[in-house]
């Protein structure tokens, strides 16, 4: 009788908690202040279980893990942003493509750029998605056989694969070791789809000899000519994320593909009427009574111990000099990588 007492005390008390969080987050929303503020003003995690609410482009993470700034076979880039932030499934996958990529496909290690901020959320500036941890952004640029400074990792460029304005890849950029990166995170389950530019998906449609049931993971879209955007699907035990609609189950590569050269990426002809200049309209700012409920409570939400208590290593960490894996059975022909190429000024 004791025990069911207590624990109905302690159900009365997390239940008061919770109204007290939900009273203050909507409190913020009142008050006018957006959410990519709040949340881009969190510096850990919350220390709660792992969990992506809602959708890409209007949610938060809790139980968010970062990936250590270096890896056996990645590097994390732009650290002043803070957003090498994930669901820990998102940050295993990296740590997997980064090691598969390497011992079986010729491609040196990743450069990782934009994750998530701690919390998830709104971000301060760029992306409209990558707010519940499920997303990544991996350079198409091999990681170099050194170790970037803090002030390299703000102001390198990423390389763009295409032919200086153009919307083909450039054959003195693009390797097959890009190809290979690519199909190799298609090829994970959890992987629900990875968009690139679309003369990098026209580029595999034509080429890519190996396995071609997952080309359809191969999504075009606008920019992604110096990265690919690498995006789960909700984890198991996420019951309040939302999956973006599956892909369609052909390759993808005939009219659908046709219209980004023949329609979207077509050089737009001057208008010849002449349309009177007014000022754009101020977007509106996401509130944080605008994502699912559980994000006040997120935010509000302990941070845990330490960065370091919630940081991925690698059994091998970065601590060892680099020293790549040897490719052992690849399924394809490796040619020797090229040296990087100059980078043009393509900030990621």
């Amino acid at each position: 009788m004791t025990v069911r007492v207590s624990f109905a005390k302690r159900l009365v008390s997390i239940a008061s908690a919770l109204l007290i969080i939900l009273a203050t987050g909507h409190a913020f929303a009142k008050d006018g202040v957006p959410a990519k503020k709040l949340f881009g003003g969190k510096a850990l995690p919350a220390d709660m279980p792992a969990q992506a609410y809602g959708f890409y482009s209007k949610g938060c993470l809790s139980g968010g893990m970062a990936i250590a700034t270096d890896g056996p076979y990645w590097q994390a880039m732009r650290l002043s942003r803070n957003r090498r932030w994930g669901h820990p499934q998102l940050i295993n996958t990296i740590e997997k493509l980064a090691r598969q990529s390497a011992q079986y496909d010729g491609w040196p290690g990743l450069l990782v750029g934009d994750i998530s901020q701690p919390r998830g959320g709104p971000m301060l500036t760029g992306h409209a998605s990558h707010q519940i941890g499920l997303d990544a952004d991996i350079w198409l640029t091999p990681m170099p056989n050194r170790r970037f400074t803090y002030a390299e990792r703000e102001s390198t460029s990423a390389i763009s694969v295409l032919k200086a304005k153009s919307v083909v890849t450039d054959p003195n950029i693009w390797t097959q070791a890009h190809g290979r990166l690519i199909m190799r995170a298609v090829s994970y389950p959890e992987v629900q789809r990875v968009l690139v530019h679309p003369g990098i998906k026209k580029k595999l449609c034509e080429t890519w000899k190996g396995d071609r049931s997952k080309l359809n993971k191969v999504r075009p879209y606008y920019g992604h000519h110096y990265h690919m955007h690498v995006r789960l699907r909700c984890p198991k035990g996420s019951g309040n994320c939302r999956t973006q609609n599956a892909v369609p189950a052909d390759s993808g590569c005939g009219a659908a593909l046709d219209w980004w050269f023949d329609v979207a990426l077509k050089p737009k002809k001057p208008s010849k009427k002449s349309k009177k200049t007014s000022k754009p309209k101020k977007k509106r700012q996401i509130m944080l009574g605008d994502l699912p409920s559980a994000c006040a409570v997120v935010l509000k939400s302990a941070d845990p111990v330490s960065e370091e208590a919630v940081t991925f290593r690698s059994a091998t960490t970065a601590r060892t000099a680099f020293a790549p894996l040897k490719p052992v059975n690849s399924p394809f022909s490796m040619p020797a990588l090229v040296p990087i190429p100059k980078p043009r000024p393509f900030l990621q």
